[in-house]
């Protein structure tokens, strides 16, 4: 079993894990604000308020920040003077709330969103994915998708987006023109739940992808189980190479980075994700542990 060390406590939900020059980075949700901190967890800095709940982030190929808003449906740019604006609206182009996100070298964010209100239990519906070039405009580039949650880029030419409640992480093509090719399992946990009420599906799931890393250097990606307690090392296809127990508390999001990038940054909170009691009972944390394959 590895170790680990806990780099950061009494967060309200920590979620959107990322490393970026040299420091962790990810969003709380309830306190509305983007961090980061060094590998050790000192040194924590506020590098965004986001009011109305901050969770997928990345960077523009010039260093600004994005980071997404979830409740505003807008994708927020900061500028280098520390400002915040609009970088798109994405409110006429999905389904629901956005979420998590990616950014490629290119720019271009690759936002998923939940499809249907998970926190009033409302039926579960499939949602899809959008594209929001450097410019601030937006293109919805795939089918429906169940629950597009965390995702990551693999070799500059692939994204791979978790489905939280497909039991899947999907893989697309990403063409020169920035459209994608159709969707193809990255890897499967088990079939796709059929029932539409949020409940009876989650006792069909084997694996509730939500974060994930970068690819590691042998192509396995972590992957955070935010039903369990646990993140999860997987190869193509879905054999599962190692688990990584996170306690007394779920796993929300996962990142891979640190110096010598072989330190494994996991987002934990209790079960009860109802924002009001994350307010008020702050027990969210960012945990790490070191793992034997560096990032690609």
């Amino acid at each position: 079993m590895r170790q680990l060390t806990l780099l950061l406590d009494g967060m309200t939900h920590t979620e959107g894990a990322r490393w970026h020059e040299e420091r962790f980075w990810f969003s709380d949700l309830y306190s509305e604000r983007v961090y980061s901190m060094r590998e050790d967890g000192t040194d924590l800095r506020t590098e965004m308020e986001v009011p109305r709940c901050p969770s997928g982030i990345g960077w523009l190929p010039d260093g600004r920040l994005l980071a997404v808003s979830v409740h505003d449906r807008r994708l927020l740019r900061r500028e280098h003077d520390g400002s915040v604006v609009t970088h798109a609206d994405l409110f006429p182009h999905l389904e629901s709330d956005p979420n998590d996100m990616v950014v490629d070298t290119q720019g271009r964010a690759w936002v998923g969103n939940f499809g249907f209100d998970i926190m009033k239990l409302a039926p579960r519906r499939p949602a899809r994915l959008v594209r929001v070039d450097p410019d601030g405009s937006v293109t919805i580039v795939s089918d429906p998708l169940h629950f597009p949650n965390g995702s990551t880029v693999v070799g500059g030419r692939t994204l791979v987006v978790a489905e939280s409640f497909g039991n899947r992480l999907s893989a697309f093509d990403i063409r020169s023109d920035g459209s994608l090719s159709a969707r193809r399992d990255w890897a499967i946990f088990g079939p796709v739940p059929q029932n539409a009420d949020v409940i009876q599906s989650m006792a069909e799931i084997v694996v509730a992808a939500d974060g994930i890393s970068q690819a590691d250097a042998e192509g396995a990606i972590w992957v955070a189980d935010f039903a369990k307690a646990r993140a999860l090392r997987v190869a193509p296809g879905g054999n599962i190479l190692e688990e990584v127990q996170t306690e007394d508390r779920n796993c929300y999001a996962c990142a891979l980075g640190g110096a010598d990038g072989r330190t494994l940054f996991l987002c934990v909170t209790p079960a009860d994700f109802n924002p009001d009691v994350r307010r008020a009972n702050p027990q969210s944390a960012v945990l790490s542990t070191r793992v034997d394959v560096a990032v690609a």
